[in-house]
């Protein structure tokens, strides 16, 4: 077999963690993914308009702040997550040098 067969029991207890934060799962985290952590994942999903099949989801693992940590990387203190700047603030010359590095059609015929 390839890949992860299981979940941790203490990412398991961060997933209980959030979910019960959220009002999905009442109780006391226990680390084990049971019957009662599947449903409250699967309705959390759910409620968001994602799949409900494969546990979890990556989208309701950042959702619920547990994505992935990127504290550790390389550039990870000057790197940042800003939308891309409008398009026609690219100068022409980056822009025909993309085009026609990817093969696209111009435009400017």
């Amino acid at each position: 077999m390839h890949g992860q067969q299981a979940i941790e029991p203490s990412r398991v207890t961060e997933i209980q963690q959030a979910l019960i934060r959220e009002h999905y799962l009442n109780g006391d985290p226990n680390g084990q993914w049971d019957a009662t952590t599947l449903a409250a994942m699967q309705k959390f999903q759910a409620d968001q308009g994602w799949q409900t099949k494969l546990m979890p989801d990556s989208r309701a693992l950042k959702k619920l702040g547990l994505g992935a940590d990127y504290s550790g990387a390389i550039n990870a203190k000057t790197a940042t997550f800003d939308a891309p700047p409008p398009v026609s603030t690219i100068p022409a010359g980056q822009v025909a040098g993309v085009s026609a590095g990817s093969g696209a059609a111009s435009d400017n015929r």
